[in-house]
């Protein structure tokens, strides 16, 4: 669904992305890892056009990123934001159907069907109950649900979601983290997060990317790239990787505070 290949992306004289190649395939669950810096967050803009890379190509589906309209792609690739920024306060239902906005022609109200599928999205999400608050009323964990619920309604094939735990209690983190697996199993749909949780990471999504100063350092399962090396090698920093006892997937180990 989305293959990159050899791409660049600078910051004025910084480059932040440096010569990346990586293929995402329809219903992956794969979380982005890596230091702050690495280039995570750029590379969910690249794929939505937000910042132009300066060499190599992105290509979505068939077509190459740059020959994609901008109401086109918002079919193919939702994004859901670390915040919302919002100049004027919404209830959750309006901010919710904002997402169906690729599907309006020119002076085109929202019709019955586009409410019909915001309906059952806040049904399934349990946010029908909250469909009239307002937006900065709302929880961290219910805004989060909120957003994935308006990129829900965009009925995308691509789903990317940037820094999915920011300010977010753990009940929260395992809340979205469930949420996130399920519509990546119930609806097929290739899910890209950006996560500086390693655990919650390994237990739920299939693929791990790890990068570092814009470049990739490892790809592929859990178990195979969440290591006690590569962990050092990301991080500068000497952790234990374990198995977790109950699920068996590999989870880090901090060390005391006399160590």
């Amino acid at each position: 669904m989305i293959k990159i290949k050899k791409i660049s992306l600078s910051y004025q004289e910084k480059k932040v992305i440096q010569n990346l190649s990586l293929d995402f395939a329809k219903g992956e669950f794969c979380a982005l890892l890596g230091p702050n810096g690495a280039g995570k967050s750029t590379l969910l803009k690249a794929l939505i056009g937000f910042h132009p890379v300066n060499e190599g190509k992105i290509t979505i589906g068939n077509r190459e990123l740059k020959h994609w309209q901008k109401a086109e792609l918002a079919k193919q690739i939702a994004i859901i934001p670390q915040d919302f920024q919002l100049q004027f306060d919404y209830t959750v239902k309006e901010l919710v159907l904002m997402g169906r906005f690729p599907y309006l022609g020119y002076w085109q109200n929202y019709s019955q069907q586009d409410k019909k599928v915001v309906d059952k999205v806040l049904q399934k999400l349990d946010l029908i109950r909250l469909q009239d608050e307002l937006y900065s009323q709302l929880s961290g964990g219910e805004r989060r649900r909120v957003s994935i619920a308006r990129a829900l309604v965009q009925e995308t094939d691509i789903l990317l979601m940037d820094e999915a735990f920011a300010n977010l209690d753990i009940n929260h983190q395992l809340e979205i983290m469930r949420l996130l697996s399920q519509i990546n199993q119930e609806q097929n749909k290739l899910i890209i997060l950006v996560s500086h949780n390693i655990n919650l990471a390994a237990e739920y999504c299939q693929r791990i990317v790890m990068m570092k100063e814009g470049k990739l350092i490892a790809d592929g399962t859990p178990e195979d790239v969440i290591t006690n090396q590569t962990i050092r090698d990301l991080y500068e920093i000497d952790l234990t990787v374990i198995k977790n006892p109950v699920t068996g997937q590999p989870n880090l180990i901090y060390p005391g505070r006399n160590e």
